[in-house]
């Protein structure tokens, strides 16, 4: 077998068979990379470079996949591969009404989550299996030791990596659950037995506390908040962190929200909510920017 680090372009025509066998859908794409043991740590990065290689692409090799169907050119069925699912976005959970951040869920963690459902192999045109995993993090509230994570995601989906604060600074040790996946989910454990809960990534399905994730418009968190806020100058020490919630539903609840411009093209006015300043959250000019969520954290006040 080619080494096919060796031969980028050889690499790429394969990226792309597989990208269209998987009818240009992100997630079956994934999934077939797992069913082929690539590296976990390599599956995301793979899949997005994939993703943005070919996205002007996708009409086009989702009707020649027709084509060569049509001709037997390719097999219907192939060893290991996942068909794109049909019902990809169904997903069912365990409710936890009444819950509150830091309590016990009401039945059995084990139970409630579970390790992720496992991909069958797949004739093309059929379904994969439901997500019935539970995304809900009040799960992970009601933990005090690493090896309730373990138990509940499956000690292949948690490894113990380099953690960093909103400002790149060290952070210690953090459990991250899915790693390199679209449902990342970092949780740092500290000796009082509180925790801290971060998500990074725009489209994960956790059902974080106050409903605030990454990707979220600035004026979501402002209405969660039930008032305006300040915010640190962006490109500067603690730069597009909250730097106090004035005392609105998020303040001292140990919720940190970093947020990122992106509409940055107009020097004068991105000049305006730069450098050592804070600027609140519903300022003039702040909606013009496009600032949305980039990272958000959930857990204790103290520091550690």
């Amino acid at each position: 077998m080619q080494d096919l680090k060796k031969d980028p372009a050889t690499l790429d025509a394969a990226l792309k068979y597989l990208y269209q066998y998987s009818d240009c859908n992100r997630q079956t794409f994934i999934a077939n990379l797992r069913a082929m043991n690539v590296n976990s740590g390599n599956v995301f990065p793979v899949a997005t470079y994939t993703v943005n290689k070919y996205k002007n692409e996708a009409k086009e090799l989702t009707d020649e996949k027709a084509a060569l169907y049509k001709a037997n050119a390719i097999p219907k069925t192939i060893t290991l591969m996942v068909a794109p699912p049909a019902n990809q976005n169904q997903a069912s959970a365990v409710a936890l009404d009444g819950a509150a951040p830091g309590a016990q869920p009401s039945q059995p963690a084990a139970a409630a989550a579970g390790p992720p459902a496992t991909v069958n192999t797949l004739a093309a045109g059929s379904t994969e299996p439901a997500d019935t995993r539970n995304w809900d993090v009040r799960l992970v509230f009601g933990m005090t030791k690493p090896d309730q994570l373990l138990d509940l995601y499956g000690k292949g989906n948690v490894e113990l990596r380099d953690a960093s604060d909103f400002d790149g600074n060290d952070a210690g040790k953090a459990w991250v659950v899915y790693p390199d996946t679209e449902n990342e989910m970092s949780v740092i454990f500290y000796k009082d037995s509180t925790k801290a809960i971060t998500f990074g990534q725009e489209n994960a399905k956790w059902r974080a506390p106050f409903g605030i994730k990454p990707g979220d418009p600035i004026e979501k968190v402002q209405k969660v908040n039930g008032r305006g806020f300040k915010i640190n100058g962006f490109e500067w020490t603690n730069g597009g962190t909250v730097n106090n919630f004035e005392g609105g539903q998020l303040d001292k609840k140990g919720v940190q929200v970093l947020f990122k411009a992106l509409n940055t093209g107009d020097p004068k006015l991105y000049d305006q909510f730069t450098g050592e300043k804070t600027f609140r959250s519903d300022a003039s000019g702040v909606k013009k920017l496009g600032v949305i969520v980039e990272r958000s954290s959930s857990g204790p006040q103290t520091d550690h």
